[in-house]
């Protein structure tokens, strides 16, 4: 069956969602790799030997493979994405910045938009870099502007001015230091956020925002990749805005959303540079680690962000065809920067360390560099070479001197 399906697989790949999954092999029938799987060996077990089987071939198989066993697949029907600029503030942050609030619409009126906040440097010569990602709050939350619009979805309960579960005033200006808008424009880079549950709010008991649409047009992705299709939308429209640079997107997300950055910047090459921050299990941390949260622990609290292919793999996951180490894979050669805290041990910091050892060999048979470290830095230490890793001292959380680091990593790297 593994030659077979090795060879059919790069056909497959062109193929609806439900083609494919007829011709992969149930879990049961999976072989166990105790170890991380090696991005460069095919599923029917030969070594890729040329960049051309890297990118023609192997890059395709794995992401059907991700798709199928995890994530779910992502919306592949046509598109039309219709954008409008529905305010516009050039003189926001004491005038250093452009604010625009924009709503990106997919489908009929009456499916529900995204909101995206746009935060532009003035004064920047050519055009600018610019960070982009979901939000757990609330655009209102990040500056303090009372103008900003106020989410109408479901809300997280323990945020500021959230009251039953619903977006308030009360909430406006008060998490500016989690997305640190100021100080990123300050460096001469935009940003671009939107609230997740535009696109899904993270509720395990109902599918709101895009995705009921998304159903009605025979996709269904998880609730991970569904976010990642988001950031992709915003993409779509940021490509187009005249003071940005297209070549030079970055995407950043923590948590969950660190999840979903990474998936996005895999599954989309426009993306230059991914930054996921403490994105542990399911993100950047390795499936098979024996540290911090398991496949089992993430499925059974969190049912709704993987498919149910993936629950499958609850007490195996040694059958997994590849690991987060295939995903970093996918991005190569571009940029990725995993960022950890000392105490955050539920996302396992040294299992995502040996995670960015093991997509290495893929960068360097690329012809760039890899990871440039042997061993986890001491703390506070960035490493900043194509594969990058930092950790800090502290929780789980996004912080002022967390975008600092990936401020200089994009420094670096997007140059």
């Amino acid at each position: 069956m593994r030659p077979y399906l090795a060879a059919a697989l790069v056909f497959l790949a062109s193929l609806p969602a439900a083609a494919l999954a007829a011709d992969l092999p149930e879990v049961a029938q999976l072989p166990a790799q105790p170890n991380l799987p090696d991005p460069l060996v095919f599923f029917s077990g030969k070594r890729v030997e040329t960049r051309e089987q890297c990118e023609k071939e192997r890059r395709p198989e794995l992401k059907q493979l991700f798709q199928h066993y995890m994530y779910g697949y992502l919306p592949d029907f046509p598109l039309r994405i219709q954008a409008k600029v529905e305010r516009e503030d050039p003189n926001a942050l004491a005038g250093r910045a452009t604010l625009r609030e924009v709503t990106i619409r997919i489908g009929p009126p009456e499916v529900p938009a995204i909101h995206l906040l746009l935060v532009i440097p003035n004064g920047h010569k050519g055009k600018a870099p610019v960070f982009v990602g979901m939000n757990f709050s609330g655009n209102h939350a990040l500056l303090d502007d009372p103008a900003i619009r106020l989410p109408e979805a479901w809300m997280y309960p323990n945020h500021p001015g959230v009251v039953n579960n619903r977006a308030t005033d009360a909430g406006r200006g008060k998490e500016p230091d989690v997305w640190a808008i100021d100080q990123t424009i300050d460096r001469g880079y935009a940003v671009a956020t939107f609230y997740n549950g535009d696109v899904d709010p993270d509720r395990a008991d109902k599918r709101e925002g895009i995705r009921p649409y998304l159903a009605e047009k025979g996709a269904k992705p998880a609730t991970i990749a569904t976010w990642a299709w988001g950031i992709q939308r915003a993409v779509d429209y940021l490509v187009t805005v005249k003071e940005l640079d297209p070549k030079r997107i970055a995407v950043v997300g923590h948590s969950r959303l660190g999840k979903t950055a990474l998936l996005a910047a895999a599954m989309d090459e426009r993306i230059a540079l991914a930054i996921p921050l403490q994105a542990g299990c399911g993100g950047t941390a390795p499936s098979r680690g024996k540290m911090g949260e398991s496949v089992k622990q993430i499925n059974d609290h969190f049912p709704h962000w993987f498919n149910d292919e993936f629950k499958k793999f609850n007490s195996q996951p040694e059958k997994l065809p590849f690991d987060q180490n295939c995903l970093v894979a996918l991005c190569a050669p571009r940029p990725v920067l995993f960022a950890n805290a000392v105490e955050d041990t539920w996302a396992n910091p040294e299992g995502q360390f040996q995670v960015l050892k093991a997509a290495d060999p893929v960068y360097r048979f690329l012809g760039v560099e890899g990871l440039a470290a042997e061993k986890m830095p001491e703390v506070n230490k960035l490493v900043d070479s194509r594969l990058g890793y930092f950790i800090r001292p502290g929780k789980h959380s996004m912080t002022r001197a967390d975008w600092k680091v990936f401020l200089d990593y994009a420094d670096k790297n997007l140059k």
